[in-house]
């Protein structure tokens, strides 16, 4: 019996799979948390398996709760089940130590093959993932400066706000945007706003 943990803020999507689950007699869904604290309580007081969480969730997020879970349970599988695509997101679940990453808008088949596939120490990515990232593979895109003004546009913060926190001129911030659009091949505010919201998780 392949027992699970499963972390995600909306609880629609819980019970959703918990009731796939139930019908797999090699399954069973041993914890389920709201947050990455929560989850961390499960896993250590149940030792579930394999784990399946989100990314992005309150107090803890998943990529946090991934690196402690396979620190103190290395023998613990995890597996990303995100909204995010991008190949940052992806990197960095990896280098938390996470086995396999899938979309939220894949069948729950999908799930349950992943599930399966890591517990046989397999990795397994979503089919509409392009292919798995390769370490490294944006770091050298993006200078320090840059990376900092894309964390703060991520938190709402305007032009002249962020000129005010780095020390700045609101003229330079422009500028290091327009780069920024530039080198991430990216069109407009709005566009860049998303990848910066995403870009909060150091991804």
């Amino acid at each position: 019996m392949i027992t699970i943990a499963i972390a995600e803020d909306h609880q629609a999507l819980i019970d959703g799979i918990k009731a796939f689950v139930d019908y797999e007699a090699d399954l069973t869904v041993i914890g389920e948390a709201n947050n990455g604290e929560r989850l961390l309580d499960i896993v250590r007081a149940k030792k579930p398996d394999v784990v399946l969480t989100d990314i992005r969730m309150p107090i803890m997020d998943g990529i946090a709760a991934t690196r402690i879970i396979k620190k103190e349970f290395p023998a613990c599988e995890v597996i990303a089940f995100s909204m995010f695509e991008q190949e940052e997101a992806i990197l960095q679940m990896q280098q938390a130590g996470a086995s396999g990453y899938i979309l939220k808008n894949s069948s729950l088949k999908m799930v349950i093959e992943a599930i399966r596939a890591v517990h046989r120490g397999e990795t397994f990515f979503d089919q509409s993932i392009k292919s798995e990232p390769k370490s490294g593979a944006n770091e050298v895109l993006l200078s320090r400066r840059e990376k900092q003004i894309i964390k703060l546009v991520g938190e709402g913060k305007t032009s002249q706000e962020i000129s005010e926190l780095l020390f700045i001129g609101k003229t330079t911030v422009d500028t290091h945007r327009k780069n920024i659009l530039k080198k991430l091949n990216l069109q407009g505010k709005s566009e860049l706003m998303r990848y910066s919201v995403e870009k909060k998780y150091d991804f």
